[in-house]
């Protein structure tokens, strides 16, 4: 082959070869953005085959791998998300019709009640109040409707008490499945302390079911704050406090907790007690090198002045790691709950809705039981207790959670309505429950990641109330206003004597 042919020959396979690499350049590059988009038209993956189903949803992740171009595409889709945002018009429409209805502001807030028909534990049996400490005055505050009046400034005065008062004694709590201890304060007064196991940012480990997962001692001091601005003050005054172990621990111990008692290799002062879990020298809670971070909570009135009475949850999970409960298996298991006196009438259902609410939006499993005042009979409040198994997973909505709300389908007025002013705006949810607990000595009590939680939450309650709204046939059955506009009482119902909702039930 001559000279010429061949130059001509390498001349041709370069430009085929620029060509060709050209074509494979643009067709790495347009075809990127309609994939992107093709992935936020897959977004969400719909699980289950019911539209009344949407809620149980799940957001589909990309890869830490994915480019610049799909990072950007990817901002401009959340602000497009955040500009859309569901602002739930169609069941504030609802509220509006029912309130005007009834002549209420939409807000659906409580009724002016008469004193005489909330009465205080103090206005019972005559306490004293000249000659009363400041637990006194709170316990004997406790009235029929709630666990302390809004804005009341006897709780203030409990958590500084529980906050600055020294500790002159400590025993271990009998019982429970982790370690607690009884503060005694020099002024008389007691406080339940649950100690720091792990940083904040320690969620619940994947193994772990719910009924063996670690307490936490933030979430205590959190869920007695969301119950505060969820305005239904259920829950005990609960605050943080840093302690010396060495003061106001191990000098004070006795018998068989100083046995346990050590230095750890790293140098730092650790205990932990007997208990049924966790409390082992692997699983020990140790200082730094000897100071600690915990929950005080303060104690209720002594059983002997208010009895109280213990009930099963209608909806208690089964605490056993294969066997589910009735209510998992049974779409139509409300309609035994409302079947049974007292949730066949009144606030009791509309109360553990509110519950189940509360729980779900701090991802709080581990409900088996609640207490119920006996003085105020059966028209009045449970009492939220026990929290420190929530906020464990700030990624995951546990949906079951709400069962009894998408089961039973009835809400309060007044719930709904907080729970729309929170979602909707000016101060969403997470930023009132940021401030609030800004001012405990433990901040920062949660982190962002749960915080942002709690707002993704209010929404999917909001969406249950809607798609139990649309399947009603009528609003008022679905919302109450007023907790004697729900009954369902019918002849011969059975009565729960609090142990009704067996596991073989």
């Amino acid at each position: 082959m001559k000279l010429k042919e061949r130059l001509a020959m390498a001349a041709l396979g370069f430009s085929l070869a620029v060509v060709l690499l050209v074509l494979l350049d643009i067709n790495l590059v347009i075809p990127h953005t309609e994939h992107v988009k093709s992935l936020s038209q897959h977004g969400r993956v719909k699980m289950g085959g019911r539209d009344s189903e949407n809620y149980k949803s799940r957001i589909l992740q990309k890869t830490a791998s994915q480019s610049q171009e799909s990072k950007l595409v990817k901002s401009e889709e959340n602000d497009k998300s955040q500009e859309s945002k569901d602002e739930f018009k169609d069941i504030f429409q609802i509220l509006m019709k029912i309130a005007q209805k009834h002549n209420r502001h939409w807000k659906g807030s409580k009724s002016n009640r008469a004193k005489n028909d909330n009465p205080t534990f103090g206005e019972v049996v005559s306490m004293n109040e000249e000659s009363s400490t400041v637990w006194d005055r709170f316990q004997y505050g406790i009235s029929k409707e709630e666990m302390y009046p809004d804005q009341a400034p006897i709780i203030t005065e409990v958590v500084d008490s529980m906050r600055q008062l020294p500790i002159v004694g400590i025993t271990q709590k009998e019982g429970g499945t982790q370690l607690k201890l009884i503060i005694e304060y020099e002024d008389g007064g007691q406080a339940l302390f649950k100690p720091m196991r792990f940083p904040r940012t320690q969620e619940t480990l994947p193994n772990h079911f719910y009924f063996t997962d670690y307490e936490r001692h933030n979430a205590e001091v959190a869920a007695f704050h969301l119950d505060q601005l969820l305005g239904f003050r259920r829950a005990v005054p609960v605050t943080g406090r840093i302690l010396n172990i060495t003061r106001d621990i191990y000098s004070l111990a006795e018998g068989d907790l100083l046995k346990t008692f050590f230095i750890s290799p790293a140098g730092n002062l650790c205990f932990h007690g007997k208990c049924s879990y966790y409390c082992d020298t692997s699983h020990a809670i140790c200082g730094n090198p000897d100071m600690l971070e915990g929950s005080f909570a303060a104690f209720l009135p002594a059983k002997s002045v208010a009895p109280r009475k213990t009930w099963r949850h209608p909806w208690r999970r089964s605490y056993h790691k294969r066997r589910k409960a009735k209510w998992e298996n049974d779409p139509d298991y409300c309609e035994v709950v409302k079947d049974v006196y007292p949730y066949n009438k009144g606030r009791r259902l509309l109360d553990v809705m509110d519950l189940s609410i509360f729980d779900f939006l701090m991802g709080n499993m581990d409900r088996h039981h609640y207490e119920t005042f006996k003085l105020f009979g059966n028209d009045t409040f449970p009492v939220h207790l026990d929290h420190g198994r929530a906020f464990g997973r700030s990624s995951h909505d546990e949906m079951s959670i709400l069962a009894p709300l998408y089961q039973c389908c009835v809400i309060r007025h007044s719930t709904t309505a907080m729970l729309l002013s929170y979602h909707s705006g000016p101060v969403l949810l997470s930023a009132a429950l940021n401030r609030s607990l800004s001012s405990d000595p433990i901040k920062p009590v949660l982190t962002n990641q749960h915080l942002e939680a709690v707002d993704r939450r209010v929404g999917l309650v909001l969406q249950v109330v809607r798609e139990c709204l649309d399947t009603a046939e009528m609003a008022e059955n679905v919302v109450f206003i007023r907790d004697d506009l729900y009954s369902n009482v019918k002849p011969d119902q059975p009565v729960d004597d609090g142990h009704y909702f067996r596991r073989e039930q």
